[in-house]
């Protein structure tokens, strides 16, 4: 899953279903509740006006991943479990 922000996740999502037809599981409310308080961390530039908090699912550690990211270059500011976390958690469940 590429990673973008909660803004555009929407957007991406419905593009993805119309250009493959895959059908999209409705928005559970723990997900709607997650999409809330990024968007609400993102409005009050917790991390500075450049940048925002994104998040994806690492599917190969099985861990939901926090970063932040530059709104101007996409480069990262820091990512919530680091990446090697993220490689001992895949070594650890035999990936």
């Amino acid at each position: 899953m590429n990673i973008s922000s909660i803004g555009s996740l929407a957007a991406h999502l419905t593009t993805a279903t119309t250009a493959a037809q895959v059908p999209v599981k409705p928005v559970s409310q723990d997900q709607k509740a997650l999409i809330q308080a990024v968007k609400a961390v993102n409005a009050a530039e917790v991390f500075g006006q450049e940048n925002e908090v994104t998040f994806k699912i690492d599917r190969a550690a099985g861990i939901a991943v926090v970063r932040v990211v530059n709104k101007k270059t996409g480069a990262l500011v820091q990512e919530i479990p680091s990446q090697q976390v993220l490689n001992l958690a895949e070594k650890s469940s035999g990936g």
